[in-house]
């Protein structure tokens, strides 16, 4: 685990960051350090620890253009690193909303049963909660969980991927400058082992990442009887119903399927529309993936590179497997080199069914499989024939039709007349639970995102006193 790990750059393909993974000793150092300081921190209270999150907004402020230049590095992208950035400061806003209303203190209500007890409800924090989070937003998805943890009076331990690590030590600096935040928030660097071990030394998890990763996660939670939360993968569906208005499907659909080139648990990835209106909507489709070009310069273009060389071989892997079995490509289907970094341009194939692992297994690659279907129902029961139940989206003009269908769908959030939008709503969404093996646990938005890292304890008092116990008779 003490070997360097090397780091492939997105954008050039070449190998050019190396750094040293925490070891076992290290995490425990951290672990322990962590909860010695978390003590303090939920002393201060709610608005002692908005006050802290405060000065780290503007400490990232400070070490903005240090931050992005690796994040930019990290993912190829220069846009959605600009999102991500902005992002933290946005969740501290919206959490410090959410835990203002939920810290409301109750008085004490008196038992109805037992009229001299007093009952009262206390929110205690869990110590340690540990972040494991992805290659894919890998800024966003460490600091979306840890936010709300922060502000229940948690310390936080964060292990972000090893495939998109530059941002971690700036990032870490960024923390440091805030003494108050640094003693209950650190990042610390490694592969799956790190992840492993430090599951060991938290009182709670959060992990973000592939459904075969998470159920080792949760495995090993069950096993140290700690919660974990989890959030997995997608393979998100759009129906697109005879009444729909084929233009705003296009557009939607491409959006929600390459946005992030695709790396999102929320991409469309599967396209069922009805069989009277497959032709035209597979020729605009197609039309409108043609004018998406590929950012071979930073800034210039729609669409980044491939961030994991290994996603690319998952890509081009199903994609020859639903070649093999007759599917046609429209556009694209080609993973792409521009020198040593890899590239993939918006691909639509036809001509697929479910014996195809493009219309199965989760892609993250801006690859669009479209389908026909004769009835709704058929479309409602192609939706659900899928392990997974993240999210997904219908087009209709017909509102009370959308929602008829929306509501028969197995997905934790379904949008009408758009895709890919879930994201961008997140922050200000109520509670939703992901479905099948797409995650487990409560939802991360919502009261709940933050009421997950706190314990109920429950406080009863005897309000007068008796020679002998009430309950006492002979």
């Amino acid at each position: 685990m003490n070997d360097q790990i090397a780091v492939r750059n997105p954008r050039t393909g070449e190998t050019d960051y190396e750094f040293n993974p925490t070891t076992v000793e290290e995490l425990k150092e951290q672990c322990t350090r962590l909860r010695e300081g978390q003590q303090q921190w939920a002393k201060l209270g709610l608005q002692g620890r908005v006050e802290v999150l405060q000065k780290w907004k503007d400490s990232l402020l400070f070490y903005k253009q240090e931050i992005m230049d690796a994040l930019i590095s990290d993912t190829g992208r220069l846009s959605e690193s600009v999102r991500e950035f902005e992002n933290i400061s946005k969740w501290i806003e919206r959490w410090t909303e959410v835990a203002n209303d939920l810290f409301v203190s109750q008085p004490p209500i008196t038992s109805q049963y037992v009229p001299t007890l007093e009952m009262k409800q206390e929110l205690v924090p869990y110590k340690l909660v540990g972040v494991i989070s992805p290659w894919n937003f890998p800024m966003s998805l460490s600091t979306m969980d840890m936010i709300p943890a922060l502000l229940a009076g948690s310390a936080v331990i964060v292990k972000p991927s090893e495939v998109t690590p530059r941002f971690i030590e700036p990032i870490q600096k960024s923390i440091d400058a805030v003494p108050e935040l640094a003693t209950v928030l650190q990042y610390v660097l490694g592969a799956g082992e790190v992840g492993a071990q430090m599951i060991d030394e938290v009182d709670l998890i959060v992990f973000t990442g592939s459904e075969k990763t998470g159920r080792k996660v949760a495995a090993q939670a069950g096993q140290n009887l700690i919660p974990a939360f989890l959030e997995l993968g997608g393979k998100d569906p759009a129906i697109v119903l005879k009444s729909a208005d084929i233009e705003s499907a296009v557009q939607g659909i491409l959006f929600g399927s390459i946005c992030g080139v695709g790396h999102q648990c929320f991409s469309t990835e599967r396209i069922y529309v009805d069989e009277q209106i497959h032709d035209s909507f597979v020729q605009r489709l197609v039309e409108e993936a043609n004018k998406i070009e590929l950012a071979y310069t930073l800034g210039n273009g729609h669409l980044g590179p491939i961030i994991f060389d290994k996603q690319a071989v998952i890509i081009r892997e199903q994609v020859e497997d639903a070649l093999s079995k007759e599917a046609h490509v429209q556009c694209g289907g080609e993973i792409e080199q521009q020198n040593d970094s890899l590239w993939m341009r918006p691909t639509v194939l036809t001509n697929v069914n479910h014996s195809m692992s493009i219309m199965r297994e989760e892609t993250f690659g801006p690859v669009m499989p479209v389908m026909s279907f004769s009835t709704v129902e058929e479309a409602v029961a192609l939706a659900n024939d899928s392990s997974y139940g993240l999210s997904a989206s219908i087009f209709s003009s017909n509102p009370e039709e959308a929602y008829e269908v929306a509501v028969q769908l197995h997905a934790g959030g379904v949008s009408i007349n758009d895709a890919g939008v879930l994201p961008f709503v997140l922050t200000e969404a109520p509670e939703y639970s992901a479905f099948n093996c797409s995650g487990l646990g409560e939802s991360r938005f919502g009261k709940t995102g933050l009421k997950r890292f706190l314990r109920h304890q429950l406080i009863i008092t005897k309000s007068t006193t008796e020679e002998s116990p009430w309950w006492y008779q002979v």
